[in-house]
């Protein structure tokens, strides 16, 4: 077991430093870039005019993914503890998005906000489709350090989450309530929490390896 573990450790940073040296991983970070802030500009502003939570939400985490993926184009060629640190900001960021989530579902759940389900439903098939295709690109690299591993959450996440905004326009739109969007809401705040753990656990123990304390 214990060779196995370390065996794994071992991989996973050869393989985030044979992405570092991939010009095609930097040119799918680069496009799910431009994606994730494209569609944080489209969303931000249907939400607000939906008065839907979930999709401002959705455009949150896109405009945090965005910066996520900036940050690892940044650190992509650096030192394992400097792309460790980088996952620990990364955590940060996803953390405070689903404590910003929790307590704007609580303020519209207290309001009795119903949002415009039509408009949900058309921006949230729209987000799917962009999440989806960067996704895909990223599937590849979905595994290695805690950096490549925090993109891929941050992907994956996205994509559960316009699939949650659908759901929650079709709840809307059939119950003429506030009440699935509140709740698809809640959901996508415990995800980026979770997340926001994962990858602070495999940062932190990143940054205990010998070769991680060596490189200092």
């Amino acid at each position: 077991m214990g060779v196995g573990h370390s065996h794994d450790h071992g991989d996973g940073h050869d393989h985030g430093a044979a992405a570092a040296a991939s010009p095609a991983y930097r040119r799918v970070l680069w496009a799910a870039l431009v994606v994730n802030f494209a569609m944080f500009a489209i969303e931000i502003g249907a939400g607000l005019a939906a008065q839907s939570v979930s999709l401002m939400a959705d455009s949150l985490d896109f405009l945090g993914d965005g910066a996520n993926y900036g940050i690892s184009l940044f650190v992509l060629g650096m030192a394992l503890q400097w792309r460790a640190r980088a996952s620990l900001l990364k955590a940060a960021s996803m953390g405070v998005f689903g404590l910003w989530v929790a307590v704007t579902t609580v303020n519209h759940a207290l309001a009795g906000t119903v949002p415009q389900a039509h408009v949900m439903g058309a921006v949230g098939a729209l987000a799917f489709a962009a999440n989806l295709g960067v996704a895909l690109l990223l599937y590849r690299w979905r595994t290695g350090d805690s950096n490549m591993r925090s993109v891929w959450l941050c992907t994956r996440n996205d994509a559960i989450g316009n699939l949650a905004v659908l759901v929650a326009a079709a709840g809307v739109f059939g119950s003429s309530s506030g009440w699935p969007d509140y709740v698809v809401a809640a959901v996508m705040s415990g995800l980026a929490l979770t997340s926001a753990v994962q990858v602070t656990r495999a940062a932190l123990a990143e940054l205990r390896r010998p070769q991680a304390v060596g490189s200092l």
